[in-house]
Formats: C-alpha cells, structure tokens, sequence
C-alpha cells in the first residue's frame, strides 16, 4: 500500500493539513535539532521540540504534542525521512485515521511554508541571538515562537498573525 497521497488541492482555511520537519541550531558545543508541526494555510505553529539528537522519538512526541493539543489533522505532509516513515510515527497518523502525504524526491517546494519559518526563526532570533546550550535555546524559540503565531502579523494572511488566522478558519469550519 502506498503512502503517497497527493493533497495539493486541499490549501485553504478549514483544512487540518499541518508540516512537520526538522533543522538544527548550532550551539556553543554542539547543535540542537528541531522539530516543528505548522498549519500550511495560517503557517501557524501547532508543536515544537528541540532535542540534541534527531531520532523518531523527536517527531513522534511532536506529532503527539499537536494531536493533543489541537486535535487529528484531516492530513499530514512530511518528507521522507527515516523518522517520519519509521512504524511508530505511521502508526500514530493511522491510528487516528489522518491520511498521509510524504513529498517525492527532487519536490523542493513541498516544504516551502516550514523553510520559510525556519528561515524567518534563524534570522529573527537563532543568529541574533547565539545560543549556548539547549535549555537557552528551547527557552528562547518557545518565546520566538510565542511571538511568531500571536504577534507577528503576516502579509500572506491579510496582516493578521498565524493563530489568529487558524482559530478563525477552526470555528468556521465546526
């Protein structure tokens, strides 16, 4: 059976189809990898993690922090990594009944919404900032990211921040 579901159409408000990925930041000794769940229509951010090693555990607890939080996505892009295509993370998504859509080799714009986000964090805080250890880091991002869906607005969502924008389409959509 194939995991490839092909969702391109389903951007909009009202539609659960949330990103994960993962890049690192580059510590005083060492790098911490992050791992982050962002709604692809508002670019809010559901879940975060940082860890110092990136392993399945890493997106399974994000994925898992999400859930909880926010309820079952209707869909679930990732790439196709050994993490989000191991059993365990799988299971969860099947579980729950959320269909799947891992992006195919050499689709660079299938993650273009969490790049950018992961862009915006580097430039916005990770360089400006220059955290020392995992604990800085994870203290600070959580504030960054705080600050990203609440208080930033965005031009792509009519200048209105991610969180806003995602209770908006949620209620709309119950």
């Amino acid at each position: 059976m194939s995991r490839e579901v092909h969702v391109r159409f389903c951007e909009g408000l009202g539609v659960k189809l949330p990103r994960s990925t993962h890049p690192y930041v580059k510590l005083e000794k060492g790098f911490a990898y992050f791992c982050a769940v962002i709604d692809w229509y508002t670019r809010a951010i559901l879940s975060y993690r940082l860890s110092n090693s990136i392993d399945t555990k890493l997106v399974v607890d994000t994925l898992n922090d999400a859930i909880a939080v926010y309820g079952k996505p209707d869909i679930f892009n990732t790439d196709q990594g050994s993490q989000y295509t191991s059993d365990e993370f799988i299971s969860i998504l099947t579980k729950e009944d959320v269909k799947i859509s891992m992006d195919s080799k050499g689709r660079a714009y299938d993650n273009i919404i969490i790049e950018r986000f992961w862009r915006t964090l580097k430039y916005e805080n990770v360089y400006l900032i220059g955290y020392s250890t995992i604990k800085e880091a994870r203290d600070g991002i959580g504030e960054y990211i705080n600050f990203y869906n609440y208080k930033r607005p965005h031009a792509s969502l009519g200048y209105k921040t991610p969180m806003s924008v995602y209770k908006t389409g949620i209620q709309e959509a119950a």
